[in-house]
């Protein structure tokens, strides 16, 4: 029995922050053509993610109720304060992720070709911790491509690269499939 005073629920995130890289739209429309042939081939359901949507996450902030100033102001602080340059990424590889039944990711995998980002991944890990900020500490580089029941073992794909040249601030719109850029930083030495 709920009384008056109960407290009440608490409320489901709306909203996801998260910094990310995004590939150049030549090849985010390469990347589209690989998932369609790649759903084909392995008789995936899911349906390939727009290519607008296709992206690594660097490091994610956390899921809120709208988006927190707290976390907006020193994220923009810990990526301001970033001198890089920008690197190559290049992924080789498929594979699924386990994830519940019905939403396992199928992403791009890489090997050698993903040390740009993962050196770039630590390099804004400690400028987050520098800004009050936790973090990825696994981090696992990768270009989701579609969500299904299916579990793939790691296929061989063709190379697809690009040069990461920015860095993007993101507020994800959860449930809505919509990606805003809050903010922006060219990377330059």
């Amino acid at each position: 029995m709920s009384g008056l005073f109960d407290d009440p629920e608490p409320l489901r995130p709306t909203d996801r922050l998260f910094f990310a890289v995004f590939p150049d739209a030549g090849t985010a429309a390469r990347i589209a053509v690989l998932a369609d042939g790649l759903r084909g081939q392995l008789n995936l359901r899911g349906r390939p993610l727009a290519p607008e949507r296709f992206h690594i996450t660097i490091s994610h902030l956390g899921d809120y109720v709208g988006v927190p100033e707290s976390v907006v102001e020193p994220a923009t602080t810990a990526a301001a304060s970033l001198t890089a340059a920008p690197f190559e990424v290049t992924f080789d590889r498929a594979a699924s992720f386990h994830g519940r039944s019905g939403n396992r990711p199928f992403v791009l995998r890489g090997g050698e070709g993903l040390a740009g980002v993962i050196a770039f991944q630590q390099q804004l890990g400690a400028a987050m911790v520098r800004s009050g900020l936790r973090p990825d500490r696994n981090f696992t580089p990768h270009v989701t491509l579609l969500y299904d029941d299916a579990l793939v073992p790691e296929t061989p794909v063709a190379p697809i690269s690009w040069t990461a040249a920015e860095l993007v601030l993101v507020h994800s719109l959860l449930g809505r499939t919509q990606h805003i850029a809050l903010r922006r930083w060219p990377l330059a030495a």
